[in-house]
């Protein structure tokens, strides 16, 4: 698919440099860092969600009470 975008200069310009370098086009270079962007994105999206099952505060979390006990015994300390 085919896009147009505005970018500052300085980040077309180092861009360029960075794709010259690698051997790859610019637009595999922007493929590539946008696709690597979505992937970060997508794992803080589930650290926030996780934050939100489990939380800082235990006596908060979402997970229910029972499931949340019986995980505190899966693993000993001296396992991880």
């Amino acid at each position: 698919m085919k896009t147009a975008i505005s970018i500052p200069d300085q980040i077309f310009a180092a861009a360029e440099k960075l794709a010259e370098q690698l051997g790859i086009s610019r637009s595999e270079l922007y493929a590539k860092a946008i696709a690597k962007y979505l992937r970060e994105y997508e794992g803080r999206q589930i650290t926030k969600k996780l934050n939100e099952i489990y939380g800082d505060n235990p006596d908060l979390s979402e997970l229910d009470p029972i499931l949340k006990e019986l995980q505190s015994h899966t693993y000993s300390e001296d396992e991880w």
